[in-house]
């Protein structure tokens, strides 16, 4: 009788433990997927998924610079047709596979890439809009406006502007910029100065 009391105590001691822990991880999913912002929460769809990182180094198999690199990608990425989707977000892989997507899908898409050739981005979020930027220094940018956050300058990437360049004008006032956002670490970057300049 002793054991089989012993045996239930295990038993939800070990379910108790792993309630816990499975608690604990979907906590910290949401905190590495989910940041507050003024219109509310928004949801992150990065992945580094094997698939994507396959994906943006074929596209750019040729490149021998990053401003190729992120051309590269850009282009991809902004020639999938742009479609809303007001329900659901998709993953950077799914948006691939549907051959279409909104700003957040096709940002998704782009910054997913972007990270697997390990090139530095960040989501800014104005409102009802998602866009990237890099920080790039290239010669072939040194006429085009960009962010300068902090006195650094990035160059925006503009996933919906079919066969767009790097460095697309701002097409938001400053004041718009509600978050910026390292996907990944899923941390919002102190903004100290903004501007928004050659």
């Amino acid at each position: 009788m002793k054991s089989r009391q012993y045996l239930a105590l295990g038993i939800m001691l070990i379910a108790f433990i792993a309630f816990i822990y499975g608690t604990v991880k979907v906590l910290d999913i949401v905190s590495r997927t989910q940041v507050g912002t003024k219109n509310g929460t928004y949801t992150s769809y990065v992945t580094t998924s094997q698939e994507i990182e396959e994906k943006a180094i074929a596209l750019s198999k040729n490149c021998k610079n990053r401003f190729c690199q992120v051309q590269m990608l850009l282009d991809f990425a902004s020639n999938i047709p742009y479609q809303t989707n007001t329900f659901q977000q998709y993953s950077a892989q799914k948006t691939i596979q549907q051959n279409f997507g909104d700003c957040d899908d096709k940002s998704n898409l782009l910054i997913s890439m972007l990270h697997a050739l390990e090139i530095e981005a960040y989501f800014v979020l104005v409102p009802k809009h998602i866009f990237v930027i890099v920080p790039l220094k290239d010669n072939r940018l040194s006429q085009k406006r960009g962010i300068w956050i902090n006195g650094r300058k990035f160059f925006i990437l503009e996933s919906t502007a079919r066969n767009s360049d790097i460095g697309f004008p701002l097409q938001y006032k400053l004041s718009d910029i509600d978050v910026i956002i390292e996907p990944f670490s899923n941390e919002k970057m102190p903004i100290n100065s903004l501007e928004f300049k050659l």
